[in-house]
């Protein structure tokens, strides 16, 4: 066990990145509790509102991201300095991509259905971390034989098909497939042959005087979502806490 570990973690240099991924994965698990935690009102943990100020922990984690990021730029791949700098960075990380919707929407949607962003931004997140993991490395040419080298224009030419099929997954407004594209060419690739969400750039650009095609879109879509809406929601309810109803107002009696 220790010999397969350190022929594939620790010799590649990926120590560090599986720290990182660790840290990640258990702050924002960690924090996911707390937060749960009080909203429920139970146990000893409260809102830190200093002057009546409300921190989230995105400012502590910007700053742990930042001091980890630039000390794992300065330590290397290897030693204690470049793992510990990896665990700050992932906890960082987590801290800040758990409040993700807070950032893209500039209003506390912790608990609303925009804060399900947050989920699918640290879901997605630890994947392609995974995906690194495994040596799934889209610019990763280190490894190759001389004969291999001779043909690194090939290898060039075709991440740059794959990079245009990625951009394409995304004006289609498939931003999932387009992020997994990335490291995954057959998933871009997919992606992009495929039909364009309704809503997305692709569909009004190109859709907007072909209205058999805007049709199957919309057809399209409405059967993927009604097919994995509720699991996904279920999965995000799961991990991060399920959002707060809205409130319907209660109509005033005439008088």
């Amino acid at each position: 066990m220790g010999h397969w570990f350190d022929q594939n973690f620790v010799e590649p240099g990926k120590l560090p990145l599986l720290l990182a991924l660790a840290a990640f994965v258990l702050t924002f698990a960690i924090t996911r509790l707390i937060t749960r935690m009080i909203r429920a009102g139970k146990g000893p943990f409260r809102n830190i509102t200093p002057g009546g100020v409300h921190v989230h922990h995105v400012v502590p984690g910007v700053v742990l991201t930042v001091i980890g990021g630039f000390g794992a730029v300065s330590s290397g791949r290897y030693g204690v300095a470049a793992g510990v700098c990896a665990v700050i960075f992932g906890t960082g990380a987590g801290l800040v991509l758990d409040e993700f919707a807070l950032i893209l929407h500039l209003d506390d949607v912790y608990w609303s259905e925009q804060g399900r962003q947050s989920v699918e931004v640290v879901v997605l997140t630890a994947a392609l971390v995974l995906l690194l993991l495994g040596g799934f490395s889209p610019l990763g040419v280190n490894e190759l034989t001389s004969d291999q080298q001779q043909g690194r224009l090939g290898i060039v030419l075709t991440l740059l098909i794959n990079f245009c099929f990625v951009l394409i997954a995304l004006f289609k407004g498939k931003a999932r497939m387009a992020v997994l594209g990335t490291l995954v060419p057959f998933v871009a690739l997919f992606g992009a042959i495929r039909l364009a969400r309704p809503t997305s750039m692709w569909a009004k650009r190109f859709y907007r005087n072909r209205h058999r095609a805007r049709s199957r879109a919309v057809l399209r879509a409405y059967h993927h979502d009604r097919r994995w809406a509720g699991p996904r929601r279920r999965f995000q309810d799961l991990i991060g806490g399920a959002p707060d109803r809205a409130r319907v107002p209660t109509p005033k009696p005439k008088s």
